[in-house]
């Protein structure tokens, strides 16, 4: 009896041996299989990655075309104000320059541009205060506008630079002194 318990022994390490073989086979085959499916996965993404970009810039592009084909017309109007101005015809040049400049407001203004508003009192998020000067007008309000401010959509591309109203010193004083 003392053998046969033995036999079990040497016939158990076998079948251990062979499970566990087994069971690493499996997870290498596993680990394989995962490795693949993430080198594919990182393959497409560079992939899906570079064609976002390649279309972000083509987007970018069309966007400047277009931009650039409204803008020709007023090149043109500004090519004769030019011309007219070297044959001393003023009126012309003056009509040709509003032109101009009305054409180019109003290409700016379909591309979403807004003059930013300055009247009123000052605002810091779209208007930039380049000096204060005593005033009738209420303080803290904008009484002079050096240079218009623009946004675009939400965004403020240039803020107003504007001069603001600051409160009158009083001449009489207190009577100490």
């Amino acid at each position: 009896m003392a053998q046969e318990p033995t036999e079990q022994r040497t016939d158990q390490p076998e079948q251990e041996v062979q499970t566990e073989v087994d069971e690493l086979s499996a997870v290498t085959q596993e680990r394989d299989d995962y490795l693949d499916r993430l080198q594919r996965l990182k393959a497409e993404f560079d992939n899906y990655r570079k064609r976002a970009a390649r279309d972000q810039e083509a987007l970018v592009a069309r966007a400047h075309e277009r931009l650039v084909k409204e803008l020709l017309p007023v090149v043109d109007d500004l090519e004769r104000a030019l011309e007219a101005a070297e044959e001393h015809e003023e009126a012309k040049l003056e009509d040709g320059v509003r032109l101009v400049h009305r054409a180019l407001r109003d290409t700016l203004a379909k591309e979403g541009l807004e003059e930013i508003e300055t009247n009123g009192k000052f605002d810091p998020h779209v208007h930039e205060s380049l000096l204060s000067q005593p005033s009738d007008a209420e303080e803290g309000s904008v009484i002079e506008v050096v240079q218009k401010g623009y946004r675009l959509g939400d965004r403020v591309l240039r803020p107003a630079r504007v001069v603001i109203a600051a409160a009158r010193e009083e001449s009489g004083g207190d009577g100490n002194g």
